[in-house]
């Protein structure tokens, strides 16, 4: 069990009068993180786990694994508290996994998570059958391999007898509720997240439940995400809790790490750079680009998140580490040095840095990275550098979209990518906003908290019962923004003037390129090779 604490109060051995619990079940681990109600104490335990990656291209896990880790991981932070009563456990969960369940609510599937690019096929069907834009604009969600909707079909189109064998089609949410609290529901953020959702009815959709080839029925009933269940009597003698304590059930990890971060206020957009990333602004009612580059995911009934979100994020220095450096693989901050040795702007070398399936900008899954321009003076370090300028670029062509469909004033970032100088450096300049990195504070399970104290009425609104945890949040409170180099700011928007066409020139050989992928298809396609006129330049 890989346990650590956060911040406390000065006198750390004095517990709170009351604590709630945020429960953060993500895609590596689960943070289960205790805040103390009227004071800045916490205790966190986490527990890490990893992706399967039983053939090319899937990326799954046992939930059974993940909730037992879950267990271990609630257990040992209720163990922290000191004997002050927990008034609520809330929950944060990964968006976009899909499991099968039988009548008996036993998974018959792992967890097909978002970063699982079997359904590239599905999704390109959707994309070139003209559907793709009416169901993004009905239920907020792109069309990608990402979302259960596009999974789904990928199940009917290939695994018949799952389907068969399937009384429920549910997502990682509906699994932790329905361990915590026998219930089998789901919330209305993790269901905006699933592609299946209207979102101005707050219903399953009929016509995306049809594309995807799922009876409404097969899905959980959708409560609000500020609805109060109780604690399970076996789950709480298992962790330690009283039975019947409030479970809430809490949003989506997005959404939650806006609220974590207390960017909800207009023109303050929230940017998270992990393994993945991703940048959001609250908006007051659900609403999508008319590009549909953005998702559109709610946080409450009245508070909905707008973004885009990049599947490669601090992974592109891991992958640089171990395809770039020598043996053995260096460390990222051995990397990351090489890196910053480089000149901004690589000397014209720009990667595209699309190692797993990208998101956002371009909801294009079939899209391969390349490196672009290269020649015989760049180096490892210049390799390296291209993709963290790569990466930032990314992100900063999503603040624009949203920055064209909501003003965005400021960002607030958080990431354990961003304890490097380098990507904050480069970050900053990319951007083109001031960008302050605040503490993670407990990220998305702070969210979850937050949310369980307007659950429970302790505060009127989100930001109220935020400041109860952790503060205000106000930027007079947070560290100054990030100083911004003149130089890398020119190298930024050097290259950014030129990606347009260098997309434009690279879509034709990254169509060959896709179609010549595993002898003809992208991973969990059939063999069947696309049309050249099928596919559009991305």
């Amino acid at each position: 069990m890989n346990v650590r604490t956060l911040g406390v109060t000065a006198d750390e051995h004095a517990p709170p009068r009351e604590v709630v619990v945020g429960l953060d079940v993500g895609t590596t681990g689960v943070k289960a993180v205790a805040f103390g109600v009227g004071s800045a104490w916490q205790r966190l335990a986490l527990r890490e786990y990893a992706l399967d990656e039983p053939v090319p291209g899937w990326q799954v896990q046992d939930v059974a694994a993940i909730l037992h880790a879950s267990a271990e991981a609630l257990t040992c932070c209720v163990a922290q508290v000191g004997g002050a009563p927990v008034v609520a456990v809330s929950v944060s969960t990964a968006m976009h996994g899909l499991v099968a369940l039988d009548a008996a609510c036993d998974p018959i599937t792992p967890l097909v998570t978002w970063a699982d690019a079997r359904a590239g096929r599905e999704a390109s069907e959707l994309r070139h059958s003209g559907d793709a834009l009416a169901l993004h604009r009905d239920t907020g969600a792109p069309v990608h391999p990402m979302t259960p909707l596009v999974k789904l079909a990928w199940f009917a189109r290939n695994d018949p007898g799952t389907c068969a064998r399937a009384r429920w089609w549910v997502g990682l949410k509906e699994c932790v509720l329905y361990w915590l609290t026998g219930e089998l529901v789901t919330e209305l953020s993790s269901a905006s997240g699933s592609g299946l959702l209207d979102m101005a009815t707050r219903t399953w959709s009929p016509d995306a439940t049809r594309v995807a080839g799922v009876a409404p029925g097969a899905l959980a009933r959708i409560v609000p995400t500020t609805t109060v269940l109780h604690l399970a009597s076996g789950v709480a003698a298992q962790v330690g809790l009283e039975a019947g304590t409030p479970v809430v059930a809490g949003a989506g990890d997005g959404p939650l790490a806006n609220l974590g971060t207390g960017a909800i206020a207009p023109g303050i957009a929230a940017l998270s750079l992990g393994t993945s990333g991703a940048v959001r602004s609250v908006v007051r009612a659900p609403r999508v680009d008319a590009a549909g580059r953005l998702f559109c995911y709610a946080l409450t009934d009245d508070s909905w998140v707008l973004g885009g979100a990049v599947s490669n994020g601090g992974i592109v220095v891991r992958w640089a580490a171990d395809a770039l450096g020598p043996e053995p693989p260096r460390s990222d901050d051995e990397i990351l040095a090489l890196a910053a040795s480089a000149p901004p702007g690589c000397e014209g070398l720009v990667m595209l840095p699309y190692l797993l399936a990208e998101r956002a900008p371009l909801w294009d899954p079939d899209v391969p990275g390349a490196y672009l321009g290269l020649r015989r003076h760049h180096g490892r370090a210049h390799l390296v550098r291209a993709a963290i300028e790569g990466v930032c670029l990314q992100l900063g062509s999503i603040v624009e979209l949203l920055a064209d469909t909501e003003p965005v004033r400021s960002v607030r970032a958080t990431g354990g990518a961003l304890r490097s100088p380098l990507w904050r450096d480069v970050l900053a300049a990319s951007i083109g906003r001031p960008l302050r990195v605040v503490e993670d504070a407990g990220g998305s399970a702070l969210g979850a908290a937050t949310l369980a104290l307007l659950a429970l009425g302790r505060a009127p609104d989100l930001a109220r019962a935020r400041a109860l945890l952790v503060g205000s949040g106000r930027d007079d409170d947070l560290p100054a923004p990030v100083a911004v180099d003149p130089a890398l700011v020119e190298a930024a928007e050097a290259t950014r003037s030129r990606l347009p066409s260098l997309l434009s020139a690279y879509g034709e050989v990254a169509t060959l390129l896709g179609r010549n992928r595993h002898g003809g298809a992208s991973p969990g396609e059939d063999r069947a090779p696309r049309q050249p006129d099928q596919r559009r330049s991305p």
